[in-house]
């Protein structure tokens, strides 16, 4: 990912509407999966700039682990401290050292070659009865600029996350789409792309005028609490956890 991507998720992940929307879907899935639980031991998969690590905080001690020596000293700006500089296909973690691994919008990108090769050493520095949690963009249909410029290598069905879970020795205990209701709006805007001029050389992450960031994070919540014991036929990401069984 661009270095100037890094520097606009940092500025804007506390408040967008994306991130506070995904951090309450994620917070909704971690209550029902770990109630009253507050001594996790947590790696965070392509930590990024840390913000997950902070609410994932409230669960237990957060390792993040990031290929980008730029996204861990972001991590380091926001006082977090237990950081690896790593790839999440060769974790430098010993067997059974956590019980949750969370990767969040990481083995999409171009860099990880084989996701297959990065959930197997997830499955190995779980302890037994250990989960992952995974967040994935959906649909390589719904290719964009957005994706040339974040690096994108592939999108994801819920099918094939479920396969690649298993194939993994992981029992699949969730596996939903998530961000349904703006999906016709997103992908609209996605496919008329294909037909209108590029603008720039950025993402579709950026500012925005408080009161949509507030809305469209309203939509998102609303999604949460369906996903706390249900799940979405389609939508912008695949959301999924897997068990290590004992």
């Amino acid at each position: 990912m661009k270095p100037s991507e890094y520097d606009t998720m940092f500025a804007v992940e506390e408040r967008h509407w994306w991130y506070v929307g995904m951090q309450r879907i994620t917070i909704v899935l971690m209550e029902e999966l770990y109630p009253a639980q507050h001594d996790l031991h947590i790696l965070d998969a392509g930590c990024g700039t840390g913000a997950a690590m902070h609410y994932l905080g409230r669960f237990g001690q957060v390792t993040g682990c990031d290929f980008s020596a730029l996204a861990l000293s972001y991590c380091q700006q926001r006082g977090l401290t237990r950081l690896s500089e790593a790839s999440v296909m060769c974790l430098p973690f010993a067997a059974n050292s956590f019980d949750l691994v969370t990767s969040f919008d990481v083995l999409y990108h171009r860099a990880v070659e084989a996701e297959l090769v990065a959930l197997r050493d997830f499955w190995r520095v779980l302890k037994p009865g250990g989960r992952v949690l995974l967040r994935l963009p959906a649909y390589n249909w719904l290719r964009s600029h957005h994706d040339e410029v974040i690096h994108t290598g592939r999108r994801f069905s819920a099918r094939g996350v479920g396969h690649m879970l298993a194939a993994s020795q992981f029992t699949v205990e969730k596996l939903s789409y998530a961000n349904t209701i703006l999906f016709p709006l997103a992908a609209v805007k996605r496919l008329a792309e294909r037909i209108l001029p590029k603008e720039g050389e950025h993402s579709d992450v950026h500012e925005n005028p408080d009161w949509q960031d507030d809305w469209l994070a309203r939509l998102l919540g609303a999604e949460a609490g369906w996903l706390r014991k249900h799940n979405l036929p389609f939508g912008l990401s695949v959301v999924a956890v897997g068990r290590k069984e004992q």
